[in-house]
């Protein structure tokens, strides 16, 4: 399938910073199940180009004095495969102990560590149809509802409210796993969904888990589905924070700043 991507991302200063900077993880790689045709990010400043340890292609912009609206689009067209939503291990990826590692936005709560361990017998058997199962489970327990949460909330905080979005579903899919000690890591990126009327406010987020002999698997638990060609990866990590799109600091301003998000995903045919 092939893909068109817009993603348009626009800040609002009420008194303007003197200084900011922000990490862009907005790039798409080339792998097992997407092609990377074009991509290009358009903004006022120069980009530095990185890797992070994640293997997730960065880029910094630091601005001084930066005007009232500040617009970041990132843009491209992308060649995607359904892979059964299999991607393998590559050379240079970080031992899969790190991704044993909780952290804040993942860690169970009582609660939640008591049905990750409901869920260990079925796991340590067919282990492809036990995380299809926990998928199942997870998205009957917490509803998706847009407004119930946000970027900072928890999986503890959305597991026991019952609701939350799909990083929030990723989110309590890796931290069951890690409690069982089967490595998972976040996957943030795109959704192709139909030709949209309007564009999306955010991105997607999804899990993989990893299963030897196969590699990462990966599970979208909020449509209750592997990865498939509808979907574009951007970047990989612990949890959202590690992977999230946009990430920044400010200097100065006495102000607040207002965000708008809108992302437009659309087929070009084969």
């Amino acid at each position: 399938m092939r893909l068109n991507i817009r993603h348009r991302t626009l800040f609002r200063y009420e008194d303007a910073p003197i200084f900011s900077a922000q990490v862009f993880r907005l790039t798409p790689r080339t792998n097992v199940s997407q092609h990377v045709l074009r991509w290009r990010i358009d903004c006022a400043g120069t980009l530095s180009p990185w890797t992070d340890a994640f293997g997730n292609v960065c880029h910094t912009l630091a601005i001084d004095d930066p005007p009232e609206l500040l617009e970041i689009v990132a843009h491209g067209e992308v060649i995607t495969t359904d892979a059964n939503g299999v991607l393998p291990g590559e050379p240079g990826d970080l031992p899969l102990e790190v991704f044993l590692r909780q952290t804040d936005q993942t860690r169970p709560g009582p609660e939640m560590a008591d049905f990750a361990r409901s869920m260990a017998d079925r796991l340590s058997g067919d282990r492809i149809a036990g995380l299809h199962e926990l998928m199942g489970e997870i998205r009957a327990r917490v509803v998706y509802e847009v407004g119930g949460t946000d970027v900072d909330s928890t999986a503890n905080e959305a597991f026991s409210s019952g609701k939350g979005v799909c990083q929030d579903h990723a989110h309590i899919f890796i931290g069951c796993l890690r409690a069982l000690g089967i490595p998972a890591r976040y996957i943030s990126g795109y959704l192709y969904d139909g030709e949209q009327e309007q564009a999306f406010t955010a991105g997607h987020a999804w899990a993989a888990a990893w299963t030897d002999g196969l590699g990462w698997i990966s599970f979208d638990v909020s449509n209750c589905k592997s990865a498939t060609e509808r979907h574009i990866s951007t970047a990989v990590g612990l949890d959202y924070d590690s992977a999230c799109p946009i990430r920044g600091v400010l200097t100065g301003g006495t102000g607040g700043e207002l965000v708008d998000v809108s992302v437009q995903v659309a087929s070009s045919g084969q």
